[in-house]
């Protein structure tokens, strides 16, 4: 079968490798479609830092079954699934108290691990979740959404609270997404102009243009009535959107760090102290974030979900794929993969 190989940053092929025999306990797996992620961009540029070479990319797809045993979740061959990607250790600190999303050997795919970017792969079946009738493509979307969600939740957004989403990229959009289906009014920052004016495709309250850090702030103080934002949350992984965040958040507020960067972060802590804010990480998702993000696309609660993406290419066309992400990341969210 083929395989997207990242050999090294910026060197991608289709490659072959023999076809994976199924297990007892686990499900073989046929690829339908598989979203090019920020994590499989950086990879690709070589500034993912939990990344080593040779990899096979990929972490967010759908899939068909193809072969799996009879199993108390009702998968069964021909069912369009996708899958939790983030392999825990079951055995570490953060396992043994149940937070197997931050397990501290964590390997998730197409990043610590080979990924799913094949044409068929096999999975744990308790790792695989049905579809629920949704498309293959929309089925690809539901990891992406998963991460932002958990950042949501773990950040307790609330009705009626004020959020600042940083970053207006495909976790940014399903953060806004994730806080306005909790019921919060809702902003997107961003330097590209191109990506605030494409979020409007979903619903977001207001929009604030970073183009010029000497007027951030007083944009922000605008829109809130002085007041600042009760959440912000960092979608881009950078020192200055980080610095935004915390300017950006209210006394007592909270901020959620979604985003995955390389850079050291120089601030005055005294503000943290000052505001008495609370910073949390969030990192990948669990079972019932996947179940929830589910039943939210089912009851079809999310208008325009399908603009997320804005490029599809076939698989053995990847080196074009992520070479045109890389080149318009400014004015792109999904790319997709088509490998069916």
């Amino acid at each position: 079968m083929k395989y997207i190989g990242l050999d090294q940053p910026y060197q991608v092929g289709i490659k072959e490798m023999e076809r994976p025999i199924r297990k007892k306990g686990e499900a073989l797996l046929k690829l339908l479609y598989g979203g090019i992620c920020g994590s499989d961009l950086n990879t690709y540029r070589g500034k993912l830092p939990y990344a080593k070479y040779p990899l096979i990319p990929g972490h967010e797809f759908s899939a068909e079954i193809v072969e799996i045993d009879e199993n108390e979740n009702g998968l069964r061959a021909g069912m369009i699934v996708t899958a939790n990607p983030y392999f825990n250790c079951k055995e570490c600190y953060s396992c043994q108290r149940g937070f197997v999303n931050c397990c501290t050997g964590n390997q998730t795919m197409g990043v610590q691990r080979d990924g799913g970017f094949r044409e068929y792969l096999t999975m744990p079946i308790e790792r695989v979740y049905s579809g629920q009738g949704l498309s293959a493509k929309e089925v690809a979307l539901v990891e992406p959404f998963c991460i932002s969600y958990h950042g949501i939740k773990r950040a307790k957004v609330q009705k009626g609270e004020r959020v600042l989403v940083v970053g207006a990229g495909t976790i940014g959009v399903f953060a806004a997404i994730s806080a306005k289906l909790a019921g919060a009014q809702v902003y997107m920052c961003d330097i590209a102009e191109s990506k605030l004016n494409y979020a409007k495709n979903f619903g977001i309250d207001g929009f604030i243009h970073n183009d010029n850090n000497v007027t951030f702030l007083d944009q922000v103080k605008t829109v809130t009535d002085g007041n600042l934002f009760d959440v912000t949350v960092e979608a881009v992984g950078l020192p200055s959107t980080f610095q935004n965040c915390v300017d950006a958040v209210a006394f007592h507020g909270r901020t959620i760090i979604i985003g995955v960067g390389k850079s050291n972060v120089d601030f005055n802590f005294t503000d943290i102290q000052k505001k008495e804010m609370n910073i949390m990480g969030s990192r990948n998702a669990v079972k019932t974030d996947f179940e929830e993000v589910i039943q939210i696309l089912t009851e079809k609660r999310i208008k325009n979900i399908d603009k997320i993406v804005t490029g599809e290419f076939n698989y053995l066309d990847a080196a074009e794929a992520f070479k045109t992400l890389d080149e318009n990341a400014a004015d792109m969210l999904k790319i997709m993969l088509r490998f069916s």
